[in-house]
């Protein structure tokens, strides 16, 4: 029976299969077996075959507008089995990245604060990547599609009631932050899913496009240390490294670009937190450069690629179309420096060029990329740097006539 029926799962992936099984009422069937059946294993299948056939967009439609089916599915997200809560993750997926249909799920799940403390027991609890990785990529897209219903679940706190009553139920769970269950996901990803760990960033780099996001991390009982701390960590130790091949920015553009715009932000809100003191993140300001410093090597080598593939056309115009995501990289890593560099002391600046997170190499690459938008912030460091090594600064200054003229 059950090999049966897993054949029927691989073959609804077959356009002409699903609609068969829409055109015998499936779903309707496959309720049945919901209501019923106790079996975990049935119940993943009858949810993955839901999630094949809603790959197709008139099917899709068809599951999407059954609000008793919806419901019905939204209640899987609480149940215990791990792979129909990843069956379950998969078609929400799928139905939320079809745009015909996305509001009626947005809606839906909007309604049931229920998945709200769902989800987060799933984020703060699992040690299951692949489900771990499925469930942010919903909770990802839901952002991305409502701003309404993130801050909803920013704000929320409290548990909720659901149909059913397990060990593992709402009913008993402890009150959720999204925040606290987020970085808990982001931690048991990390190593094992570069994929998931982008998913996480993002998601977190959501949340501070709101006011209330960046409270929520600020905010929190340690003060937003522990985010802090997961992606200093992350920039300084683990992505990027001094030994990685420039072109691994290509790589990493992505959840860089998420990691440094929430760093930003916390470090806009959180300048006088301990963790954010200067002396301690001398190793973020090397990075942050090392970054700027391997998308200048990437730039050459597009550049120098494009001229012996299209010589004529790259001499006329003597530059590349501009990579978007590392341009936006870019922008984020020139701000959060620039914000760090200007509230640098001589004291800072010593213990930089000491530990050499600090040189004249890697203060050319940061002025080349900060000025002229960020010359005032260029100017204060410069300053204290004259307190701490006159004869840097002078170099710089001759090799920046700009900053002379500033002065």
């Amino acid at each position: 029976m059950e090999s049966d029926i897993c054949k029927m799962w691989d073959m609804s992936m077959d356009e002409d299969v699903a609609l068969f099984l829409q055109e015998f009422n499936a779903p309707d069937i496959f309720m049945g077996v919901f209501a019923k059946s106790k079996c975990p294993r049935l119940i993943e299948i009858c949810v993955g075959i839901l999630g094949n056939m809603a790959c197709f967009q008139d099917i899709c439609m068809s599951i999407s507008k059954d609000d008793n089916l919806g419901q019905m599915l939204l209640q899987h997200l609480c149940d215990s089995d791990s792979p129909t809560l990843l069956e379950t993750s998969r078609l929400l997926l799928t139905c939320l990245s079809q745009a015909e249909v996305a509001n009626i799920w947005v809606e839906r799940i909007r309604e049931n604060p229920s998945v709200y403390d769902c989800v987060c027991f799933i984020m703060s609890s699992s040690t299951n990547v692949e489900l771990l990785v499925k469930v942010g990529e919903v909770v990802d897209k839901l952002f991305d599609l409502d701003e309404e219903l993130m801050l909803n679940w920013i704000k929320n706190g409290s548990c909720q009631s659901v149909g059913q009553s397990t060990d593992d139920s709402p009913e008993e769970r402890p009150d959720f932050k999204i925040v606290p269950c987020v970085l808990e996901a982001a931690k048991q990803v990390r190593s094992d899913n570069p994929e998931g760990l982008d998913v996480y960033m993002h998601i977190l780099q959501l949340l501070t496009t709101v006011d209330e996001g960046i409270q929520a991390i600020v905010q929190s009982p340690d003060g937003g240390k522990e985010t802090w701390t997961l992606l200093y960590g992350l920039v300084c130790h683990e992505l990027c490294q001094p030994d990685d091949p420039p072109i691994i920015i290509q790589e990493q553009k992505s959840v860089l670009a998420s990691i440094l715009s929430v760093l930003s932000a916390m470090f806009a809100s959180q300048v006088q937190q301990e963790y954010v003191k200067r002396r301690k993140n001398m190793p973020l300001i090397g990075s942050l450069i090392r970054i700027l410093q391997n998308m200048e090597d990437c730039g050459k080598r597009s550049f120098d690629n494009a001229k012996k593939s299209q010589p004529e056309e790259t001499e006329k115009s003597g530059t590349v179309e501009e990579d978007f995501h590392l341009k936006i990289l870019k922008d984020i890593c020139c701000e959060l420096l620039s914000n760090m560099l200007q509230e640098l002391t001589k004291e800072n600046i010593l213990e930089g060029l000491n530990q050499g997170h600090l040189n004249e190499k890697k203060c050319f690459c940061a002025f080349q990329n900060l000025l002229p938008l960020y010359i005032t912030s260029v100017e204060s460091f410069l300053e204290a740097l004259r307190e701490a090594d006159q004869i840097l600064a002078d170099s710089l200054e001759k090799r920046f006539p700009s900053l002379r003229l500033q002065a």
